[in-house]
């Protein structure tokens, strides 16, 4: 495990946020992130992002908005047209 140093860690820090990195690049941008604080904060506001994203992802739209969204689809779908909204 080594100091990936900044442009490393930076540029694959969203990899790194959802787990998509192999052990060995992953242990590398933690010791980085550990050691370089400007890189640890990116870090920490990479984390709020997700977990926001996730929230909201996780909010079923307002009814009305679901039926109006579902209507014009089954409209576009029956004509087999895309009309402009």
């Amino acid at each position: 495990m080594t100091d990936c140093g900044c442009e490393k860690a930076r540029a694959e820090l969203e990899e790194y946020l959802h787990n998509e990195l192999c052990r060995e690049d992953a242990a590398d941008i933690r010791a980085h992130v550990e050691h370089c604080p400007e890189c640890s904060a990116e870090l920490k506001v990479g984390i709020t992002i997700t977990e926001v994203v996730q929230r909201a992802c996780r909010e079923s739209a307002p009814e009305e908005l679901r039926t109006v969204v579902l209507t014009r689809i089954r409209e576009i779908q029956s004509h087999g047209v895309v009309v402009d909204a």
